[in-house]
């Protein structure tokens, strides 16, 4: 008996066999089963959000890099390489790019606080006002890249087994509670590892396939001409560098990515996992390239959202493509998990704990679980109502509001502390952000709203720091 899907190829239903299917599942259990599993004695607040500070390379990359390898890594960057090429490498390049940055100057210094959150540092730096500010502003653009995943997520459920985008929506929520709910950053650490090396299997052995065949179409130079198929640039300049700057100003103020650094057992661990995130995260976005490219010789009329699946259950052995849908999915679940996990941290601690004065250590990881939860189903439903949008869109849009307005006074309270007192900081931080988000959502002015923001903030910052430094004189 076979399970017809709603994913269309080239004027024919793809099947989804007995075999896919029971490959799926059986993946799917065992990887989340394995984090629950893992977790089953996570009790208290800090053991839940940082894993009891005992994370070692392994766990910090599998959960920096688990969480980046979602929709934009896999779904979104087979969706634009189906229509542009090799500009839709920039998200997993940027990505790693970001965290090698991270290794090499952010993880030793934000390591040695013994700090829990983004916002906790920018507090000891820039006073409380800083910190609801910055989990705020955070937790909006985390939020958006949580939507970049649960597009893709709720469309290939709803395809897969012919079911509404609603119910398969619900399905996605309760399998991302089931991923992070219970066991936390370490659980979602592990998942993650597993998840990884799925995703790595399945998506090069079907990625060399289709490079292969790549080889074989013909009229290959007339069908794709040199630009804009093989240019990083195929959007133009401009393009290309903001989605890389956005990247990299995106992640390095994610608390999600800084939650695995605080969890790391020292210093020198936290800078080697994210070195070994980066290694891991790079190569991810060519199989997914190469796949979409074939796809788009063989079978224009597939649905660019669905490109990566469809291959896998059409080109792949059943086995190994039900494996590789679970292994989507799971990139999809995790990295879902993980942003989720990010804001639920930041207002169990911001919130709750700093500004509210809940210390009792069951509420706080109970406002935390709660918050992950809102977050699943706030992100669904956003999803949902913006199913014809483009994934990696969403992505770019977050990592431009979550940085903009917190990448350059968190530099500056890193390595240059003192230089700026809190006024001009939250000034900063504000204005940014406002212009940022303005730029985004209303204005869309010619050049990308990350320098725009980028731009606001570091004038303000140096009228602060030298209306300060003159005002240090004069006293």
């Amino acid at each position: 008996m076979e399970f017809t899907s709603k994913i269309w190829q080239a004027g024919d239903y793809v099947e989804l066999t007995y075999v896919h299917l029971v490959s799926l599942v059986i993946t799917i259990v065992v990887v989340i089963g394995s984090g629950m599993y893992s977790a089953r004695k996570v009790k208290s607040a800090e053991g839940y959000s940082l894993a009891g500070r005992s994370s070692g390379v392994t766990l910090i990359a599998g959960s920096i890099a688990g969480t980046v390898v979602g929709g934009g890594a896999t779904i979104g960057t087979a969706q634009l390489a189906f229509t542009l090429g090799f500009t839709a490498w920039w998200f997993t390049l940027g990505s790693g790019i970001a965290f090698i940055l991270m290794g090499l100057f952010y993880a030793r210094p934000l390591r040695r606080t013994g700090l829990e959150t983004i916002p906790q540092y920018l507090v000891l730096n820039y006073g409380k006002m800083a910190g609801p500010l910055a989990s705020a502003v955070s937790s909006i653009g985390i939020l958006f890249s949580a939507v970049a995943s649960c597009l893709p997520g709720i469309m290939i459920i709803a395809a897969l087994f012919g079911i509404t985008e609603w119910l398969a929506a619900l399905i996605l929520m309760i399998l991302v509670a089931a991923y992070v709910f219970f066991g936390g950053m370490k659980g979602a650490g592990v998942s993650g590892m597993m998840k990884l090396i799925i995703i790595w299997i399945t998506l090069f052995a079907a990625g060399g396939v289709a490079f292969v065949d790549l080889q074989g179409i013909q009229n290959f130079e007339v069908i794709f001409p040199a630009q804009p198929w093989f240019s990083l640039f195929g959007k133009g300049i401009w393009a290309g560098l903001g989605n890389l700057f956005s990247l990299i100003v995106g992640i390095l103020c994610t608390q999600t990515y800084i939650q695995a650094i605080f969890s790391a057992s020292d210093s020198r661990t936290a800078a080697i996992g994210a070195f070994t995130a980066a290694l891991v995260v790079i190569p991810v976005g060519l199989p997914s390239i190469a796949i979409a490219m074939f796809m788009h010789a063989t079978h224009p009329d597939v649905l660019p959202i669905l490109v990566l699946p469809t291959y896998l259950l059409q080109y792949q052995p059943a086995w190994l493509g039900g494996v590789g849908i679970a292994g989507i999915l799971l990139s999809l679940i995790g990295s879902i998990g993980g942003l989720a996990l990010g804001i639920g941290t930041m207002v169990s601690k911001d919130f709750c704990y700093d500004l509210l004065h809940i210390t009792t250590n069951k509420t706080v990881l109970w406002v935390n679980r709660m918050t992950v939860l809102l977050v699943i189903c706030v992100a669904s439903i956003i999803a949902i109502v913006n199913l014809d949008s483009q994934v990696l869109g969403w992505n770019y849009m977050s990592m431009t509001l979550r940085g903009a307005g917190i990448l350059l006074p968190l530099t500056l309270a890193i390595f240059f502390p003192g230089r700026l007192t809190p006024g001009w900081a939250v000034s900063s931080m504000v204005l940014s952000t406002v212009i940022a988000i303005l730029g985004a959502v209303i204005l869309n002015p010619p050049i990308d709203p990350l320098f725009i923001g980028l731009g606001v903030s570091a004038i303000i910052i140096i009228i602060g720091m030298i209306l300060g430094h003159k005002k240090i004189r004069q006293n």
